[in-house]
């Protein structure tokens, strides 16, 4: 008996004894919980509930370290909206230079207006001489008083369509062209009709003629006086040069009525005209006078003598084929008849 209670004495002081033990915070080890409980960190950090790291102490001064910020999520771009951005970036610098240049040439181009509107109100370029060329069968004199150009005017303000316009009415103007030279010219380019031929016109008594200028494109140029007279005194003696070189058209019939600048209107005129501008034959060169009477009987007289009645100015090129080969067979032949192409006469002296 006495054993028994030594030993339960014995195990209660042992449990009595230990009891401080625990009190003083001797270490027990707990028991392990269940395997959802993070362990420690290898950083010191002890794992506690909520999932949040303890703040750090900074050792040397004792200070709260703040917790390190989250980065944050990461998000996906796709390359076709880099693209995108990076379009609209470079149309907007794009049109930022467009408005530089364009604000730019609208300043220049106010400048250049006004400085134009002054140097036009200006009398810088003012017109001190006028320069004639292409001219023969009239001068620079005549022409210069034809353009009229006013004394006050310069070269940005002359009216060169008025000039032109003006030249124009003159029959031996065929075109003209007003040049600006700077600083102070203005140029005259004309152009003249020639003489094609010269027309014996009856006068109005019927007893006489009068020999009149026309150009190939029938415009009557100018009654040709005689040269020895007070008016022929005055005109270009290139007239004269060209009226004896021409060939004439006589036998006009009575009431033709020619005008200085107006075309000619007669048709017997017109089929001569025609003829000979038609012709492309060493038989041109030949044709000395044409006798227009009638259209039909137009005859054309060489300078061997040879008369062909040509007729009408139809297959010009195939009559002049066909006197060419009646005069190499026939070369005494005196008169050819063409009127009809295709049934040609001719006579010989017997």
């Amino acid at each position: 008996m006495a054993s028994s209670y030594n030993r339960k004495s014995a195990s209660s002081g042992s449990r009595r004894a230990s009891s401080p033990s625990r009190a003083r915070g001797a270490s027990r080890t707990p028991a392990p919980r269940s395997s959802s409980v993070r362990p420690a960190s290898s950083s010191g950090y002890r794992v506690i509930p909520g999932g949040q790291l303890p703040k750090r102490r900074n050792a040397e001064y004792g200070r709260v370290q703040p917790r390190p910020q989250a980065r944050p999520p990461l998000s996906s771009v796709r390359v076709g909206d880099l693209d995108r951005a990076e379009r609209n970036a470079r149309a907007q610098r794009t049109y930022r230079r467009h408005l530089v240049r364009l604000s730019i040439a609208g300043a220049l181009l106010l400048a250049l207006v006004a400085g134009g509107a002054a140097l036009y109100a200006s009398d810088v370029f003012s017109i001190e001489s006028v320069q004639v060329s292409g001219v023969e069968h009239l001068t620079a004199t005549e022409m210069t008083e034809l353009a009229a150009v006013p004394a006050d005017t310069t070269l940005l303000r002359v009216d060169t369509g008025a000039i032109r316009d003006r030249l124009l009415k003159d029959a031996w103007v065929e075109c003209v062209e007003v040049r600006r030279v700077f600083p102070h010219t203005l140029e005259l380019a004309v152009t003249e009709r020639t003489v094609a031929a010269v027309v014996e016109v009856p006068t109005e008594n019927a007893e006489s003629t009068q020999d009149w200028a026309i150009a190939s494109d029938g415009m009557w140029l100018m009654p040709i006086p005689d040269k020895d007279s007070e008016a022929g005194k005055s005109i270009s003696p290139k007239v004269y040069e060209d009226a004896e070189s021409v060939l004439r058209i006589a036998e006009v019939p009575y009431g033709t009525n020619p005008a200085v600048g107006a075309y000619c209107t007669d048709a017997s005129v017109s089929n001569a005209l025609s003829i000979v501008a038609g012709m492309t034959t060493d038989l041109a060169g030949q044709v000395r006078a044409v006798a227009a009477t009638e259209t039909e009987s137009t005859t054309l007289t060489l300078e061997s003598g040879v008369e062909i009645v040509f007729g009408s100015a139809e297959n010009i090129r195939d009559k002049e084929r066909v006197c060419l080969k009646i005069m190499e067979e026939h070369p005494d032949v005196v008169y050819i008849n063409v009127r009809v192409v295709d049934s040609p006469t001719w006579r010989s002296p017997s």
